[in-house]
């Protein structure tokens, strides 16, 4: 019985005996090569399947021409009473009344005359606005407020530390127009004036 290691020590088989192997239906030898185009051969089902369809003769039988001749009968034809009464026009309904126009007439009432007692309702009511407090003419005498009343009244005064706000222009500070510029400041004031003809800098 062989060991382990005899087994692991023998050789792999070859797969290469067969270099062109694409199929597992041949193991022996190469497939013969076709020349010529692959021909199909098509069943009874898809050769009847591939006709076009035949329209059937009763169809054409039923559908008719947009033009059409009437026939004698038709033209000798006499309608009956039943046909003539539904011919007719259907009437209204019993209480129906045609539309108003838009613009009625107003003959009659152009030439009407308001009576005393309409002029009267037509003048407005004294009472139904009530009279305004600070009339002088209104014989009210006007009332006075307290002096909470006063107190409250009073506009809020602003905070004794409030600034209000600073004018668009101002004259500059007298310090300011004593300073002088550091060296530093100056060399800065350089380099952008530069960098302003040069931006790549």
């Amino acid at each position: 019985m062989a060991t382990r290691i005899d087994r692991l020590a023998e050789p792999k088989p070859n797969l290469l005996r067969f270099p062109d192997r694409r199929s597992v239906y041949w193991l022996d030898k190469l497939p013969p090569q076709r020349s010529g185009p692959t021909n199909f051969e098509l069943s009874k089902r898809w050769s009847k399947l591939t006709e076009g369809k035949q329209i059937h003769s009763k169809f054409e039988q039923s559908r008719r021409s947009a033009e059409w001749c009437v026939s004698a009968a038709a033209l000798k034809a006499l309608p009956s009473d039943r046909v003539c009464s539904l011919a007719l026009p259907r009437l209204p309904a019993v209480g129906w009344q045609p539309d108003r126009p838009l613009l009625a007439k107003l003959s009659v009432a152009k030439m009407a005359v308001a009576s005393p007692r309409i002029c009267e309702l037509a003048q407005p009511k004294l009472g139904s606005l009530p009279p305004p407090l600070d009339h002088p003419g209104n014989g009210t005498p006007l009332t006075s407020a307290s002096s909470r009343i006063h107190l409250l009244a009073a506009p809020k005064n602003d905070h004794p530390q409030y600034l209000p706000d600073r004018p668009v222009s101002w004259p500059p500070s007298a310090t300011a127009c004593e300073a002088v510029a550091s060296e530093r400041l100056q060399g800065i004031i350089d380099l952008s004036h530069i960098k302003s003809y040069f931006p790549y800098l």
